[in-house]
């Protein structure tokens, strides 16, 4: 699949080279690496939540009532991140990146880092990244993860001097994880919602991998590319 990919972008590109080609990736794009997608049987909102619902467990409401719970499954999340390697598709990607360089964009709802390790420089996190964290209330900038503060396993808890580091400097509330939860709308700042909107009316052809696009932004992604491009 991976070189098909390549070879039908190269031939569309040779023909108009005059198009901004985008790549709009999800869950199913890092499945090779090991990391479960998000609402399959074994998907990764089940592994570790296994008593709550997503929309439940994966909101700022649950957060402000269990810091700790949730802190821990993230950082159970971190550590499979961390031991997972980017897979033959993000690597097929840096290749088309490299060859259609500035007429390429890739906007992603993973969080897991994969396409950024490969190496891919233009791209948008819309659902934000598990690598910062920002204060819970909103009175500090967007800063990364301290590097003491290691990935877990499921039923690891978190040491004193983790909570000590996830304390905003600022305030002494909590910090949280850079992402987007259920209960929350899409920004500028964090998701990149006015930027991939921009590149999506700009975009003469959109790739779609590895996602269903159930969310509200990746649809108005593709409805937007399907009304200019």
């Amino acid at each position: 699949m991976e070189e098909q990919l390549y070879e039908i972008t190269k031939k569309v590109y040779d023909k108009n080279n005059r198009n901004l080609f985008t790549f709009l990736t999800g869950a199913g794009i890092s499945a090779d690496s090991g990391i479960p997608t998000y609402r399959g049987i074994d998907g990764i909102w089940i592994k570790g939540t296994q008593f709550h619902k997503p929309e439940e467990f994966g909101t700022y409401k649950y957060f402000k009532e269990h810091p700790e719970e949730v802190w821990q499954y993230s950082l159970f999340r971190k550590k499979m991140f961390e031991n997972a390697e980017p897979n033959e598709s993000h690597r097929e990607i840096v290749e088309i990146e490299n060859l259609l360089e500035d007429k390429f964009h890739l906007i992603t709802q993973n969080i897991d880092n994969l396409h950024r390790r490969a190496g891919t420089k233009r791209i948008y996190e819309i659902h934000g990244n598990n690598r910062e964290i920002k204060c819970s209330n909103g009175c500090k900038e967007i800063v990364h993860l301290a590097d003491e503060i290691k990935g877990k396993d499921i039923d690891e808890d978190l040491t004193a001097n983790d909570i000590e580091l996830l304390k905003c400097k600022e305030c002494s509330s909590w910090m949280r994880p850079n992402i987007l939860w259920f209960d929350e709308r899409y920004d500028e700042k964090t998701n990149k919602r006015f930027s991939s909107l921009k590149i999506a009316k700009n975009s003469g052809i959109l790739f779609i991998v590895g996602t269903s696009g159930a969310t509200n932004l990746p649809m108005a992604i593709a409805e937007t590319t399907l009304k200019y491009g």
